[in-house]
């Protein structure tokens, strides 16, 4: 891939990506894959009592652009309820899509701008919060 494709912040931030660790209680867990590159994360969650995500845990094996998502989503997610998850894969879908230039549903996701007009690299982008929906709707 070229280094345009790959920026220096995409890198470090899919390098700060935490290692997979023991939650005080798993409330649900999800395995996710995506069709398009075979980029796979295991997810487990821990919800409050009202619904919202508290802590994460997942191991990842996907391109920086998935690993960088990935890392995106653990820094971000405590507090989302599955709605405010789903809204942001919405509109995180689109704006990969073309379909508008808004990305403001989730804190940082424009520095994944290079991934963009690659649409190979939609999949692994997305993946991480499938999996976090994914591992919430298991936890219901």
């Amino acid at each position: 891939m070229s280094a345009q494709l790959y920026t220096t912040d995409i890198l470090r931030l899919a390098a700060s990506l935490q290692e997979p660790r023991q939650l005080d209680r798993e409330d649900g867990r999800a395995e996710v894959r995506s069709p398009t590159c075979g980029s796979r994360i295991w997810m487990s969650v821990q919800l409050d009592d009202d619904r919202r995500v508290e802590h994460v845990s997942m191991q990842v094996h996907a391109c920086a652009f998935g690993q960088a998502s990935a890392a995106l989503v653990e820094r971000h997610c405590r507090g989302r309820d599955h709605d405010q998850v789903s809204e942001a894969m919405l509109a995180l879908s689109r704006w990969l899509a073309n379909e508008h230039n808004e990305i403001d549903h989730w804190p940082g996701i424009a520095v994944l701008e290079p991934g963009r007009g690659t649409s190979g690299r939609h999949g692994a982008i997305l993946l991480p919060f499938r999996a976090l929906l994914a591992a919430m709707e298991d936890a219901r």
